[in-house]
This record gives C-alpha cells, structure tokens and sequence, in this order.
C-alpha cells in the first residue's frame, strides 16, 4: 500500500495490486482507497457495511454515527449523495475508531494478508480495532482477535515493561480497552512481576542521586542485565509514563498483593520525583517535559503521600529519608492537607534516625512563623518518633536497637538546636520546649546540648538573668565531659549560679575518677598477688607505676581547683555581705526621706539620681529555687510516663 498527498483532503491510501478500488473508508482524516473482498473475509461489521450499500444501490456512502451525531443530526446528506453520484466506490465512515488511522491501516494489510508488526505499543489498539470490525475467529480462522490476545498473553503479561507500555496505550482507547479486559490483565501482571523483583539487589527504594558511585551503578547495570530486566530501573521509567488514575490503581493492586513496603514506597517515590519538581535537591527540574499545573501537583502529591507504606522499611536509609523530607518540604510549599502532611510526618518520625542534620533544617514557608526554619514540625516529628518508641511497634527490634535509635536521635537534635540557636527571632520556650522534649537516658553526655546553650545566649544577650538560668537549666552538669566543663567555667555569659554549679560536679568527677584509679590498681595488685603469677604482678606494677604520674598530676590540678572554688565562695560570700548592707542603708534612706513620705519609685529612684545606674532588687539573693528545677521536672515527667 502506498500513500500519496491530496489536496482536497489531509491524506489518501491506495492499495497499489494493480485493481481499481471499490471502496473508500474514511477514518479520521485518513481515506482508504481499497477493495472489498479482502476487507468482507476477515471483517464481520465491513461485510454488514458493503452489504447494505450493495443491496441499496441509491446511497453509496454509509456512516456509522456517532451518540452525539445521533441526537444532532446530519447537515450535510445532500451534499454527500451529489458527490456519491458521480463516484463509483462505496463510502464508509468510521468515527471514533480504536488507535485511529494507524491502527486501521494495520488492520487493512492484515486483510490483505501483509505481515503485520504486533508490539507492546500497539497491540492494546489492534485488539480494539478487531473488536471494532469483528474479526473474530468464528468468523474467519486466524484472525486478528485471537493474534492479538496470542501476543497479549504470551509476550505482554509476562515482560513488565512490555505490560506497563501496553497500559500506556490503552489511556486513548478508552472505555473499549477497559471492557475488553485489557487494562485490569496489565495491571495485574504489573504488580504480580514487581512483587518477584528483588529490592535490595536493584538499589532500592529510589535516591536522589547523591552519592553514587560510578561503580554502584554499573554494578547494578550488570546485575539488571543478568536478571533478564526485571530490575528497577529498567521498568521504573516506564512506569512514569502511566496516567494518574492507572498509577492509583497499580498502587491499590500491589497493596492487594501484599506487596513489600520498599517496593510500593520506590514506585510512588519515583512517580513524584518525575512530575513535582523541588523534591530531589540534586535535581530541582522534574524527569517530565510535561509539567503539571500547581493544582495536579497537589493532587498527585498528596495520592503518592497517602499510599505511602506506614511501616517502616526494612531497606531504609539516610538517601530514602531525603526524599521524604523533600516530599514534606514539597507539601509545605504546595499548601498540602494537614491530613497529609500529618501522614508524612508520622512516616518520618517513625525512622528518625535515619536522617540528617541536613534534612531538619526545613524552610518557613509561612508568613505567620518569625524563624528561619520550621521549628513546630521538627517538634512534631520528634513527638511521633516518641510515641512510636514507647508504644513499642512491632517495626523495632526491643531493647538494644531501641536504645541506640534514641540516642542517634538525641545527637541529631542537639545538632539541631545548635543550628537554630542562632537565629534572634527564635522564642526561648521554643528552644526551652524541644531541648527538653527527649528523655534524660537519650544524651550520654550533654556536650551538644551545652554548645546549643551557649549558641543561644551569644546570639540572645538581652535576655534577663532569670530567663538565662530557666534556659541553663536544660543541662546536666553531670553530663558534661572535662572539656565542656573547662569552657563552662570560663564562659562569661552563663550566670553565675550555673558556673558555680559546673565546678562543683567537675572537682566531684576528678575525685571519683582518682579514687575509682587507685581502686583499680590496688585490685589489680591483690589478683596478681592471689595468682602467684610474678610476671602478671611485675605487669600490674609496672601499670601501676607509669599511671603514677597521671593521678599525680590529677591531684594537683584537683588541689588548684580547689582552690579556686573556695576563693569563689569567699568572694560569693563577701558579695552577699555587701549586698545586705546595701539593703539596709537603702531602707534606711526610705525612711529618713526629707518630704516625710517615700516618694514614687521608693529607693531605687533615689539611687538612680546619686549614682545614675539601675538595680534589682533580687539579684543578690543566693537562695532562690535550683538552677536545675526545669530539668528535675523533666526528669519527674518522663519517669512518670515511663
């Protein structure tokens, strides 16, 4: 068959067997110039067609209407018998066909019995071509209807790329392919070839690209080549051409299917990352050229984020939990549900040690939040990484594992802390609030937790004494390694209390851990002894000995602490002194007043006119509550809730 240009229509077919043609079907804007017989032996409906036209001999042109030209009408019968007169061939219009032109034409060269080309791409069209014309096998042996489902079953549901491209096609083909069965048999056979794929082999669930090698790479090649292409990548890109509402419900399909959490997670993963943009930060460009409007993102965002597996997956890691924070920063900007953005923060804090420094720091999006970062969410996802913790979810290993999540949680917040403390238009109940959010038994030392103090006092110096000791009042001194102490002590912005307060517990630290020395060494001599053993004695001597100079040194530098911590109550106490007769003058200045009434603002207006400075009543007295009652009630709440 050969085609050739027309200029009074798009396009004509010509069947080039040297015959004249005798009939003419019109489909789209494609006419076929081509003979009956050949069409009458292998089509049911074109034998119905040539038929009728034959039997009425007044009226060359049949065409099948349409539901809408039905109710409407046909304008222009006229016009058609005045050009049907003069020509010879029959007409038949076919609106509406299945694949259009392309797939009429295949269907025409397998009349004539040319070789017909059947691919994944168009045998969902051919299919519904040959239900159209009714091709079937009753009808004529080796027909195109039964050729067709030949090639669906034994070439298209058994390759999943060759399945999700047959899906693809069938979105134009509507609602036939949905009737014939098409549609549901790939989607089934979709999830049935995911749910053999082997996650871990493959680099699942899906990254952003960040860290991988070249080496990985082609090694999961080879291993995709070895396994027959069953891996993911060499159907996820496939799997991003389907249409929302087939997507949903491949979705739905693998949860019937009981499909592994990693596998549904990267397929819903990959879907966003193709068509929302922002959500990979080593890729702010979607993989689609087609882009969709702010409205289908939501809706797409918010499908993948539904059906996104609670549990926890077992393949997690630090690139799966990158992706989730940019599908929540993703939501944020897109206005999400809460609904949703509650789901996803849930699914987050469920493996929240899994993440980053990198991935808390989540931008403000909202007009009504004065801070950098988005400081309430990353105070939700903590609460729900606690509860989920405490109810003991069947997600974690009890016990050891446990303990470790918690105390990689409790690095990442102080980290946290750290980060945010710099920011001035941060809130000290804020800071207050998630410093003391995690249990005492999450930080092994309080290292990090005093660096995010201090951040927090440099950058808010005009806070009063009170609040500064409210906000010291999160650490435990005790937790403080020698290091932290020796800054501490010499960091002119914690107050007074709280230094006195460090050199207390570090001068206690020295003396257990030179007491606890020399215990061991008398421990190891008295074993040594009992074992009879001079070469072990000689080691434990000698062990004892080179450690000599250190507990030396260890006690001397306790003797200058010392020291200094009792010139420190000296001066404290002298401090006080003063402060009391300072009081009592003061006093004695109210009541001796020249007016006979003390006047408004009583001594302290008074004092401000002699020396020209200001004074608070209280900041000398040495006997208010404990620096450390914040974190006594946090302790007290946590056992209790334990």
């Amino acid at each position: 068959m050969t085609s050739e240009n027309s200029s009074s229509k798009g396009q004509a077919w010509f069947c080039t067997t040297g015959l004249p043609s005798d009939v003419k079907i019109e489909v789209d804007d494609m006419t076929f110039h081509l003979h009956k017989f050949p069409l009458m032996s292998k089509s049911r409906k074109l034998h119905e067609l040539i038929t009728e036209q034959e039997k009425n001999p007044t009226s060359r042109i049949t065409r099948i209407q349409t539901a809408s030209e039905t109710n409407q009408g046909i304008e222009n019968d006229n016009e058609e018998k005045e050009i049907h007169e003069e020509d010879e061939e029959f007409l038949i219009i076919l609106p509406d066909f299945p694949g259009g032109s392309e797939s009429f034409e295949t269907a025409a060269k397998f009349c004539y019995g040319v070789k017909t080309d059947v691919s994944a791409s168009n045998v969902a069209a051919l299919r519904c071509a040959g239900e159209y014309l009714e091709m079937t096998e009753e009808y004529s042996e080796e027909n195109l209807i039964s050729k067709t489902e030949r090639f669906l079953t034994h070439s298209v549901l058994k390759n999943i790329k060759n399945c999700i491209k047959t899906l693809t096609s069938c979105e134009g083909l509507l609602p036939l392919a949905e009737n014939l069965g098409i549609v549901q048999r790939c989607i089934d056979a979709i999830a049935s070839k995911a749910a053999s794929s082997d996650p871990s082999l493959f680099g699942w669930p899906v990254n952003d690209g960040a860290g991988n090698s070249k080496g990985e790479n082609e090694r999961r090649k080879v291993a995709n080549a070895t396994r027959g292409g069953t891996g993911m990548d060499s159907w996820l890109n496939e799997l991003g051409l389907l249409s929302l509402p087939f997507f949903k419900r491949l979705i739905f399909a693998m949860k019937a299917l009981n499909l592994r959490a990693e596998i549904i997670e990267s397929c819903l993963i990959y879907y966003a990352k193709k068509y929302i943009p922002g959500i990979s930060r080593t890729s702010r460009k979607p993989s689609s050229s087609n882009v969709p409007s702010e409205n289908d993102q939501r809706e797409l965002l918010e499908t993948v984020i539904a059906n996104l597996p609670v549990e926890k997956s077992s393949n997690s890691t630090s690139n799966s939990m990158r992706i989730l924070f940019g599908l929540l920063r993703t939501a944020n900007i897109l206005n999400a549900s809460e609904v949703c953005r509650a789901a996803l923060e849930k699914k987050i804090g469920s493996q929240l040690e899994q993440a980053t420094l990198d991935d808390l720091l989540i931008p403000s999006y909202s007009y009504l939040n004065e801070t950098l970062y988005d400081v309430d969410c990353v105070e939700r996802i903590l609460r729900y990484f606690l509860e989920d913790l405490e109810d003991g979810s069947a997600n974690r290993i009890e016990g050891e594992e446990r303990s470790t999540a918690l105390i990689l949680v409790g690095k990442l917040i102080d980290g946290y802390l750290s980060e945010i403390a710099s920011d001035a238009n941060l809130k000290q109940e804020k800071f207050f609030d998630l410093a003391i959010a995690l249990p005492d038994h999450a930080r092994l030392f309080d290292d990090g937790l005093y660096r995010a103090v201090d951040v927090y006092l440099k950058a808010h110096p005009w806070i009063p004494e009170a609040d500064r000791e409210k906000i010291c009042g999160v650490l435990d001194c005790q937790k403080l390694t020698l290091e932290a102490c020796t800054h501490a002590a010499q960091n002119e912005r914690l107050p007074l209390r709280a230094v006195v307060q460090v050199l207390f517990f570090e001068q206690l630290q020295l003396r257990h851990a030179i007491t606890g020395g020399f215990l061991e060494a008398e421990a190891g001599l008295t074993e040594a002894a009992n074992g009879g053993g001079e070469e072990e004695e000689a080691v434990v001597v000698a062990r004892a000995q080179e450690g000599g100079s250190t507990w030396g040194a260890a006690v001397r530098e306790n003797q200058v602490l010392r020291l200094d911590m009792d010139s420190m109550r000296t001066r404290v106490h002298e401090l006080e002194q003063e402060c009391s007769t300072m009081k009592k003058a003061i006093e004695k200045i109210d009541k001796t007043d020249s007016s006979g009434h003390v006047e408004r603002g009583g001594w302290r207006t008074s004092l401000t006119r002699r020396f020209g400075c200001k004074f608070k009543t209280q900041v000398c007295d040495s006997h208010e509550p404990a620096v450390n009652e914040a974190r006594k009630g946090r302790s007290h709440r946590h056992r209790h809730r334990q």
